[in-house]
C-alpha cells in the first residue's frame, strides 16, 4: 500500500515537473519566435547607443580676427527616476541652484513613473488575429535641463559625488549603502550627445550684420535631431558653410552609462563648420555705433543708420542700425522691427542725394559742363501745370553751384536736357531697381518705374529723388561709384572662409559690376561735390580740418501710405560723403529717419559724418590731403576771428 502511495506521489511530481518544463518550453518558444525582434531591440537598447555627433558651428570673425560669434558646447542633463527611490528631496535641493530650476519642479521630475507602450501581438503563434498588449516599464530617462554649460555639468557631477542624504551611512546595511552609491554615480547623468549654443561675445555690436540663430528640428538618417540654424544676417546667408557635417557613432555602454570604447562598431567624426571672416572692423563698428547713439539722443529720430566702406573695393568696414537688438537673446524685449536691417530692407525716396546720379549722367553724356548756367527762376518754377520750388530764391547758377546749393529747379532743368531715355538708363546703370548683391538676406531692389508710366512732370520729380524708391545701400554704392572714378562695385562683407586652424577654404575678391560714367565725368562730379561741405554749401558741418570732403545732403519728405501724397513733418535725412576727395579712402553715409530736433540732412547727418570720419581717419592713419589750417585772426586784434553766423552765411539748407 505504501509502495503504491509512493508511486502515485512520484507520478504526480513527475507530472507537475513535466508540465512546468512544457510551460517553460512554450514560453521560451514564444519569446524566441513571436517576441524575438522586440526582445532583441530591448536588449540592444539597454547597452547599445547610436549617437549623432554634432559638428561645431563655425565662428564669425572681423577683419582683424576679433571674435564676433562662436559656439559653446553644452550638455543635456538627465536623470533616471527608477534609481532614486524616495531620495528626490535632497537631490532637488542640491541641483536646483546649479540648474536654475525651481526645487519643487525638479522634485516633480525626479518622481518615479511608468512608461506604457501598446503593441499589437498575435493571440497564438501562427495566428493572424492580433490583440493589444500593454508593456509597462519604469521611466529611466527624464530631461532636467537642456543647454547646460560644461562647467556647470562638472559642478553637478561633483555635487552628486559628495551628496549627503542625512543618514549615518556607517550604520546602514550593505544593500542600503550600495543603493545610495548608485544614486550618486548614475541617477543623474549627461546625455552622450552634446549640443551647442550660439554666443556673441560683443553683445549688440554689428547685430544687423551678424544676425542670429534659432533651433529647429530636422531629419537625419531617419532621426529627428535638433539643429542650430541661421535665422538672419550672415548667420543665415552663410549657414551652409557655418554648419559643417554631422558624424555618428555606434557604441556599447556599461551599467554606469560609460562607453566601452573598444566595442565601437561605427565611428564617423563630424566635420566642423568653416569660420567666416568679414570685412568689418570692430573698432570702426564701435565708432559708428557710438556716433549714431549720440545722434539718437540729440535728434530723437525713429532710427539712425550708417555705413563705412572703401569705395575702390566695395568693402564694408562698418554697418549699423539703431535701435538694435542683442543677438544672444534676439526675442527678448524691444520691437520685432528692431531686428530689420533698414539699410538693405527699407525702400525710401532718397531725396537730394539722388541728384548726383542725374548731374553725373548729364556730365557723362556731355549735355552739360560744370560751368554751364541754368536760371533757377528765383525759387519758383511752373512746369507742366505744376509748381516746383527751391529752398532759396536762386537766379542763374552754374551746374557746380546747383550741386553746392542743392537746387531742385536747376537739377530738374539738367534732367530735361539729359532727356527721359538717357536719365532712365542712367538710373539703371547706377544699380537702382536691382539688388546690390550684398551677402545678407532680405535685400530689397528698390523701384524705378518704367518709362511708359512716367507722367509729364516725372522727369523733374525724379531728378530730385522723388517718384522712385531706393535702399540706403543703393545710394551709398552710387556715391562710391563716383568716388572711385565711375565704376559701380558690388558691396563685400565676406572676405574669406577658413577652417578652425586658419587654413583658407575660399576667398572673395572685389567685384566690379559695370562702368557707370567716365573718369572725366567722375572727376567733374567730385569737383562739384567738394563744394557741399563748405560754408557756401548745404553741409558745412560735415567738413574736416585736414581732409577735403566731397559729399551730398538729402532731406526727403516721406511718402504716404501706398506712396500717395507725403507725410507732414516726417523726413528722411542723410549725408553721404567721401575723403580725401581726390583720392578717397573711405565713403561714409549717415541716415536719420524722422528726426525730431531738426531734419535737414546737412544739419543733422553732416556732423555725425564728421564725427565718424575724424575718428576712423586717425585709427587708419589716413594721410591728410591738406595742411592744418592756422587760426584766422582779426586785423585789429590778436584774438582768432569769430566764425560767421548762420545769418551771415545764408541759409545752408538742403
Amino acid at each position: 500500500m505504501s509502495h503504491q502511495i509512493h508511486a502515485n506521489r512520484l507520478a504526480l511530481i513527475s507530472g507537475v515537473l513535466l508540465f512546468v518544463f512544457l510551460a517553460l518550453a512554450v514560453r521560451l518558444a514564444y519569446l524566441q519566435t513571436v517576441r524575438e525582434d522586440e526582445l532583441t531591440r530591448m536588449a540592444r537598447d539597454n547597452t547599445r547607443r547610436e549617437v549623432l555627433l554634432e559638428p561645431r558651428r563655425g565662428q564669425i570673425l572681423d577683419a582683424r580676427g576679433e571674435l564676433l560669434a562662436t559656439s559653446q558646447i553644452v550638455k543635456t542633463i538627465c536623470a533616471d527616476p527608477s534609481l532614486i527611490g524616495n531620495q528626490q528631496a535632497p537631490i532637488a535641493r542640491a541641483l536646483a541652484p546649479l540648474l536654475g530650476v525651481d526645487p519643487a519642479e525638479l522634485y516633480r521630475r525626479l518622481q518615479p513613473s511608468i512608461h506604457r507602450e501598446t503593441n499589437a501581438v498575435p493571440i497564438a503563434v501562427g495566428s493572424a488575429t492580433l490583440t493589444n498588449r500593454i508593456t509597462e516599464t519604469p521611466l529611466k530617462y527624464v530631461v532636467l535641463k537642456r543647454q547646460v554649460p560644461v562647467e556647470t555639468w562638472q559642478r553637478i557631477e561633483q555635487t552628486m559625488t559628495n551628496l549627503q542624504f542625512g543618514y549615518d551611512e556607517k550604520t546602514l546595511t550593505k544593500p542600503q549603502r550600495s543603493f545610495l552609491k548608485r544614486i550618486r554615480r548614475t541617477a543623474v547623468f549627461a546625455d552622450v550627445q552634446d549640443d551647442q549654443i550660439r554666443i556673441y561675445p560683443q553683445g549688440r555690436l554689428a547685430a544687423h550684420v551678424l544676425g542670429y540663430t534659432g533651433v529647429t528640428n530636422s531629419q537625419f538618417s531617419g532621426k529627428t535631431v535638433r539643429e542650430v540654424k541661421g535665422a538672419d544676417g550672415i548667420e543665415r546667408y552663410c549657414n551652409q558653410d557655418l554648419t559643417g557635417q554631422r558624424g555618428w557613432r555606434v557604441m556599447e555602454m556599461d551599467k554606469f552609462r560609460s562607453e566601452l570604447v573598444d566595442k565601437r562598431t561605427q565611428d564617423v567624426n563630424p566635420v566642423d563648420g568653416l569660420d567666416v571672416v568679414l570685412t568689418l572692423d570692430s573698432f570702426i563698428q564701435h565708432e559708428l555705433e557710438d556716433a549714431l547713439a549720440d545722434a539718437m539722443r540729440k535728434h530723437t529720430p525713429v532710427s539712425a543708420a550708417g555705413i563705412v566702406m572703401r569705395p575702390r573695393t566695395g568693402d564694408i568696414l562698418a554697418m549699423a542700425v539703431l535701435p538694435d537688438f542683442d543677438p544672444n537673446i534676439p526675442g527678448a524685449g524691444g520691437n520685432v522691427g528692431d531686428r530689420r536691417n533698414r539699410l538693405i530692407g527699407d525702400m525710401l525716396e532718397p531725396g537730394s542725394t539722388f541728384k548726383v546720379g542725374v548731374v553725373s549722367g548729364a556730365l557723362d553724356a556731355k549735355t552739360v559742363r560744370l560751368t554751364d548756367k541754368f536760371h533757377c527762376e528765383n525759387g519758383t518754377w511752373y512746369y507742366a501745370g505744376r509748381t516746383l520750388r527751391d529752398h532759396e530764391g536762386y537766379g542763374a547758377l552754374t551746374v557746380e553751384e546747383i550741386i553746392t546749393h542743392s537746387s531742385n529747379i536747376g537739377t530738374a532743368k539738367i534732367a530735361l536736357k539729359l532727356g527721359q531715355t538717357n536719365l532712365y538708363q542712367c538710373l539703371l546703370d547706377y544699380g537702382f531697381n536691382a539688388r546690390t548683391g550684398i551677402e545678407l538676406p532680405g535685400e530689397a531692389r528698390g523701384r524705378v518705374w518704367p518709362l511708359r508710366m512716367w507722367t509729364p512732370i516725372s522727369i523733374t520729380r525724379i531728378a530730385m529723388g522723388h517718384e522712385i524708391s531706393a535702399t540706403p545701400l543703393q545710394m551709398v554704392m552710387a556715391m562710391a561709384a563716383i568716388a572711385n572714378g565711375g565704376t559701380l562695385m558690388r558691396p563685400r562683407l565676406v572676405e574669406r572662409l577658413q577652417d578652425r586652424a586658419g587654413r583658407v577654404a575660399a576667398t572673395t575678391q572685389p567685384r566690379e559690376v559695370r562702368r557707370v560714367i567716365s573718369p572725366e565725368a567722375a572727376r567733374d562730379m567730385v569737383q562739384a561735390l567738394k563744394t557741399v561741405p563748405t560754408k557756401h554749401g548745404t553741409a558745412e558741418g560735415a567738413g574736416m580740418e585736414r581732409y577735403t570732403v566731397a559729399g551730398k545732403t538729402g532731406t526727403a519728405q516721406k511718402a504716404g501710405t501706398n506712396n500717395v501724397g507725403y507725410l507732414h513733418g516726417k523726413y528722411f535725412s542723410s549725408f553721404i560723403g567721401f575723403f580725401p576727395a581726390d583720392n578717397p579712402e573711405l565713403c561714409i553715409a549717415i541716415f536719420l529717419d524722422e528726426s525730431k530736433e531738426g531734419y535737414y540732412g546737412g544739419k543733422v547727418a553732416g556732423p555725425v559724418f564728421k564725427q565718424v570720419a575724424e575718428r576712423v581717419a586717425n585709427y587708419l592713419n589716413i594721410p591728410p590731403d591738406r595742411p592744418a589750417a592756422e587760426p584766422a585772426k582779426d586785423a585789429n586784434s590778436n584774438r582768432p576771428a569769430r566764425t560767421p553766423s548762420v545769418t551771415q552765411l545764408g541759409r545752408n539748407l538742403d
